[in-house]
């Protein structure tokens, strides 16, 4: 897939070159220097997107889109900015179509309330996969909590992918939604996202795209992909938190009504009688979160400077090495081999509980996440309570990885 921005630079990857850019990397952990192999969970920030938000607060903090005075006029043309900056990187045909919301949580939810639970009835079914992040459950439980729809599973295999033909046989004349994930958090495993969103809209059925764990690793073209929806975070994308973006096609979102009342949503209010303001604004109630929107929009300006081919190879080749270097060690098993993956290996070693791993790997100052990772249908499906989950970003090195296998030989030494 072409990325919507893919005029940015062809000079390939510099490494060090990046990890240099983010400011943290330079810390240590114990006496040690830090490797950061939680990206999945969020990623680090670059010094021109920390610079972004410090000067919002220094030079133009104000309220948006209700002042004459030029600070507020500064401050809306900067967040607007990063709106079309958005649009852009996604492939968006206007910014109406581009939400900010606090993360890919509250997209989704916002979905689930004023799209999906207004139309479903009981006996109507809504589609997920096994792979979901409890994000991407919990919301359509309530709705068929609600509603009395009933919520349909895809299952996965010993692999950990979503097969196509599982998909396409549960989408029945029942299924009035599907949402699924672009890329599973806990396993890294890439879904054939196209097709599945193809097969879905051949039958009339909307789809919502959980792309949290894609926009950092993939170029994610949302009219290529054909998604009514594309929810994902500024966080893992090495923008800030509490900042989100919700994708969603102009004439499914002018239809749908507003879940949260107040403030930038409305156009006049009288006791009577609201009448709600245009899109996207509808959706974006209170005072917005100013300076992480323009924290997001650095982060895709400097997302969009590297050569995503590079990226791509890049994050692809620590995938595979950290693969490569766990199998060689006995008593370990990855969890998750499908043939498509990004920026995740996850694993288990046998007789050793992963959060005693995760313990003595921060003492050698590598950080990783170790647990359900928000993903317990997965965990119950591989009969194991968590995993070690080292996920990796444009930053990470080769040496990283070693580092890992290091530091997993002395958990074994430990453990005896």
């Amino acid at each position: 897939m072409k990325h919507p921005m893919a005029a940015a630079a062809r000079e390939g990857l510099h490494v060090n070159k990046i990890r240099a850019d983010f400011p943290i990397l330079a810390r240590t952990v114990h006496g040690k220097t830090l490797a950061y192999l939680d990206n999945a969970a969020t990623s680090q920030k670059p010094s021109s997107v920390i610079s972004a938000i410090e000067t919002f607060y220094t030079t133009m903090n104000s309220n948006i889109h209700r002042g004459v005075h030029s600070l507020s006029e500064e401050a809306t043309g900067a967040y607007e900015k990063s709106r079309d900056l958005v649009r852009r990187f996604i492939g968006a045909e206007s910014t109406r179509e581009i939400i900010f919301v606090r993360g890919t949580t509250e997209a989704i939810n916002l979905v689930a309330s004023s799209f999906v639970q207004p139309s479903v009835k009981a006996g109507d079914e809504i589609l997920i996969t096994g792979l979901e992040h409890h994000s991407n459950i919990v919301p359509w439980q309530l709705v068929c909590g609600r509603t009395g729809a009933v919520l349909r599973v895809v299952p996965i295999t010993d692999e950990g992918e979503v097969l196509l033909e599982e998909f396409a046989s549960r989408l029945t004349p029942k299924t009035k939604f599907v949402a699924v994930a672009h890329v599973s958090n806990a396993l890294g495993t890439v879904n054939p996202i196209q097709a599945m969103v193809t097969l879905a809209r051949e039958r009339g059925i909307p789809v919502l795209v959980d792309g949290a764990q894609a926009v950092p690793h993939l170029p994610v073209n949302v009219r290529e992909l054909g998604a009514d929806f594309y929810a994902f975070s500024g966080h893992k994308m090495y923008g800030p938190t509490g900042v989100g973006v919700l994708y969603g096609r102009e004439e499914l979102l002018s239809t749908m009504t507003p879940y949260q009342g107040g403030g930038d949503m409305i156009k006049s209010v009288s006791f009577e009688k609201t009448v709600y303001n245009d899109l996207p604004h509808r959706f974006e109630a209170g005072t917005p979160n100013i300076g992480g929107v323009i924290g997001l929009g650095e982060a895709i300006r400097y997302l969009s400077s590297l050569d995503w081919r590079a990226v791509e190879e890049h994050e692809a080749d620590l995938v595979a090495y950290c693969t490569t270097m766990l199998s060689a060690m006995p008593g370990v098993r990855i969890i998750g081999t499908a043939r498509e993956k990004a920026g995740v290996v996850s694993f288990v070693v046998e007789g050793i509980h992963p959060h005693d791993i995760g313990t003595i790997l921060d003492q050698e100052g590598i950080a990783v996440r170790t647990g359900h990772h928000c993903a317990q249908p997965v965990m119950e499906r591989f009969g194991i309570p968590a995993t070690v989950r080292a996920s990796f970003a444009v930053y990470n090195t080769r040496e990283e990885v070693d580092r890992l296998g290091k530091g997993l030989r002395k958990v074994k030494e430990v453990f005896g």
